[in-house]
C-alpha cells in the first residue's frame, strides 16, 4: 500500500475583487446561529417526558376553567438544551467583557458569593419559620446591617427595602414620619439637575412638590441656588454623590449643613457608593438617609427583574422613624425579629412596613460574603481602583471624545463624554451601535440629561489595564471615525445576530406575542 501524496491548498484562496460572502441556506454565519422562536421549533403534540395519566378531578375554577388546548410548544430534552444555549449566546454577559454602563455598576459578582447563597439554611428556608430555626439566617441580616453602619457612619438600617427606588421611598417615608411628629408640614422637596433620575419620581410618589436645583458649569450643585431656595415650605433635598456627571459633592459638608438649618433633611442617592466605600462615610457628611445597591456596591445580582436590595442607613434624627422589622440581638446572644408585636417602646414612631418580610436573603448573604471576603482594607482598595480606572478612561479618550466636565478635577466612578465635535448627522447611537460590532456592550447614552449627546461609562475595579486599553482602542477608532463622517458607521452593527431596529418603532410597537402565521386557505 503507499501512501496518498495528492496534496490540498491549505491556504486561504484569493477572492475575486468585490465578492461578498454567500447567503446560507440556514441563515446561520459559521457559529453565529440563527435560531428560531420556541413556538416555530416545538409543537405541542411533541413532549419530551412522559407523564402517567393524570386522575379526572372537578375543576374548582368552573366555568372559568380553560377547556381547550393552551397551545405550548412541546421538545425534546436535547432541543430545549440547544434552544436556550444558543439563545445564550447571543447575550452579553460581565463573564464575556467589559460591562461599560455608567452610573449602574455592572460589578462582576463573584462565584463564592453565589456558592453561599446555595448552601442550606440560606437557600431554603421559609419567612415564616419560627425564629429558633433561622437563626444563622437572622445572624447574616444583622451582621450585614453593623457593615453597612459602619462603613456610612449612620446611625440606623432599614434592611427591608427590595431596590434603590424602594429605598428611596424609604427614606422619604421616614422624612415625612419625622416632620409629621414635630408637626410641620412641609411640601417641597429639592432635586438637583445632577442627581439620578429615580429621585424626582420618588419624591413625586409620595406627594411631595419637585423643584430642580441648578448645576454649575463644573457640574456640581449650584450651592447658592440651593441656599437661595431654602425655606420654611422644604422637607428635603434629595442629591446624588457621587453624582451623576461622575464628580464628588466637594461642598456636600456645607450643603447638608445649610439644609439642616432650615429645617429640612439630606436624602442621599448612594447608587454611586462603591467610589467612596473606605474613603468617606456619608453620616459624617450630614446626611440623613441613603439607601445602598447591594447590587451596585457588594455585587449581588443587578435586578433585571428579579430580586434587588436597597438597605437604608439612618442618621440618628430618623432612625426612630424606621420600618419594621429589623434584627437585635438579645442579651442571651440570640437574634429576635422585632416587629409590630413586640416592638414595645423601642420604635413607637416608625412609619410600618416596606415589605412583607425580611428582605432579600439570597441578597443579603452575597453582600455579606463579599464584604468578609474583602475586608475594610478590600473594599477601599476596591473603590479606588474604580476610580483609578475610570479616571484612566477618561484622560485616555479626552483628545478625541469631548468631555464636559474633564477640567472639574478628576472623575470618581465613570468618564463623562459628549457628542460635540462629530461629523454632522453623527450621533452617540452611531458610536454605541459601533460598539458592538467591536464586541462590547455600548456604554450609557444621553444621561445624564445636563450633557447632550452624554456617553457615560464606568469600568468598575475589576478590569485590568489590558481590558481597558482595547475598550480605549476600539472607542478611539469609532470617535475618529465619527468625526471624520464615515458613513458606513450609521449602518452599525454589522455582525450581530440582528442590524440596527428602529428604536422608536420598537418602543411604541412592540411584538410581544407570538402567533401562528395563518395558512393561505384553497378557494371553494
Amino acid at each position: 500500500m503507499t501512501m496518498l501524496k495528492e496534496g490540498r491548498p491549505t491556504a486561504p484562496q484569493a477572492a475575486a475583487q468585490g465578492h461578498m460572502a454567500p447567503a446560507t441556506a440556514t441563515g446561520n454565519r459559521a457559529l453565529m446561529l440563527e435560531e428560531p422562536l420556541i413556538f416555530e421549533i416545538g409543537s405541542p403534540d411533541t413532549t419530551g417526558v412522559d407523564f402517567a395519566e393524570a386522575p379526572k378531578v372537578a375543576s374548582r375554577l368552573g366555568h372559568l376553567a380553560r377547556q381547550d388546548a393552551i397551545g405550548l410548544p412541546g421538545l425534546s430534552e436535547q432541543e430545549t438544551v440547544r434552544h436556550y444555549t444558543r439563545l445564550s449566546r447571543q447575550n452579553y454577559a460581565i463573564d464575556l467583557g467589559l460591562f461599560p454602563l455608567g452610573s449602574c455598576t455592572m460589578k462582576h459578582n463573584p462565584r463564592l458569593n453565589e456558592k453561599v447563597a446555595r448552601m442550606p439554611g440560606f437557600a431554603d428556608i421559609h419567612p415564616l419559620q419560627p425564629q429558633s430555626t433561622v437563626q444563622g439566617a437572622l445572624a447574616v441580616i444583622n451582621q450585614l446591617a453593623f457593615w453597612l453602619i459602619d462603613l456610612t457612619g449612620m446611625y440606623g438600617v432599614a434592611m427591608t427595602p427590595k431596590a434603590g427606588a424602594h429605598g428611596e421611598l424609604c427614606g422619604l417615608l421616614c422624612i415625612r414620619a419625622a416632620l409629621e411628629a414635630r408637626g410641620d408640614a412641609r411640601q417641597v422637596v429639592l432635586v438637583p439637575e445632577s442627581a439620578h433620575g429615580t429621585n424626582p419620581a420618588t419624591a413625586a410618589f409620595c406627594g411631595y412638590k419637585v423643584e430642580d436645583i441648578p448645576a454649575t458649569p463644573d457640574g456640581r450643585v449650584d450651592l447658592a441656588a440651593l441656599k437661595a431656595r431654602l425655606g420654611p415650605d422644604v422637607a428635603a433635598v434629595m442629591i446624588t454623590n457621587p453624582n451623576t456627571c461622575g464628580l464628588f459633592e466637594r461642598d456636600m459638608k456645607t450643603i447638608s449643613d445649610a439644609v439642616h438649618a432650615a429645617g429640612a433633611f439630606v436624602y442621599c442617592d448612594g447608587a454611586n457608593f462603591n467610589a467612596i466605600v473606605g474613603r468617606v462615610r456619608p453620616g459624617d457628611l450630614g446626611v440623613d438617609a441613603m439607601h445602598i445597591n447591594l447590587h451596585k456596591t457588594f455585587s449581588t445580582p443587578h435586578g433585571g427583574g428579579g430580586p434587588g436590595s436597597g438597605p437604608v442607613v439612618l442618621s440618628e434624627a430618623l432612625a426612630p422613624f424606621g420600618p419594621l422589622p429589623y434584627t437585635a440581638r438579645m442579651a442571651d446572644g440570640t437574634i429576635h425579629l422585632i416587629e409590630e408585636d413586640n416592638v414595645g417602646e423601642e420604635m413607637p414612631r416608625s412609619f410600618g412596613r416596606m415589605s412583607a418580610f425580611h428582605g432579600q436573603m439570597g441578597m443579603f448573604t452575597r453582600a455579606l460574603a463579599y464584604i468578609l471576603s474583602h475586608g475594610a482594607d478590600g473594599l477601599r482598595q476596591a473603590s479606588g481602583d474604580a476610580v483609578l480606572n475610570a479616571n484612566y478612561i477618561l484622560r485616555s479618550l479626552e483628545d478625541v471624545l469631548d468631555a464636559p466636565f474633564g477640567g472639574s478635577g478628576p472623575c470618581m466612578h465613570e468618564a463623562l463624554f459628549s457628542d460635540k465635535g462629530l461629523a454632522e448627522g453623527f450621533t452617540t447611537l452611531d458610536i454605541a451601535k459601533g460598539l458592538i460590532d467591536e464586541g462590547f456592550h455600548p456604554m450609557t447614552m444621553y444621561f445624564p440629561l445636563v450633557v447632550h449627546g452624554a456617553m457615560l461609562i464606568e469600568p468598575t475595579e475589576t478590569e485590568s489595564k489590558a481590558a481597558l486599553d482595547q475598550f480605549i482602542m476600539a472607542l478611539r477608532s469609532l470617535a475618529e471615525r465619527a468625526k471624520a463622517g464615515d458613513e458606513a458607521l450609521k449602518g452599525a452593527p454589522y455582525h450581530a445576530p440582528r442590524r440596527r431596529l428602529d428604536e422608536t418603532l420598537a418602543a411604541r410597537k412592540p411584538v410581544l406575542v407570538w402567533s401562528e402565521a395563518e395558512l393561505p386557505q384553497a378557494a371553494e
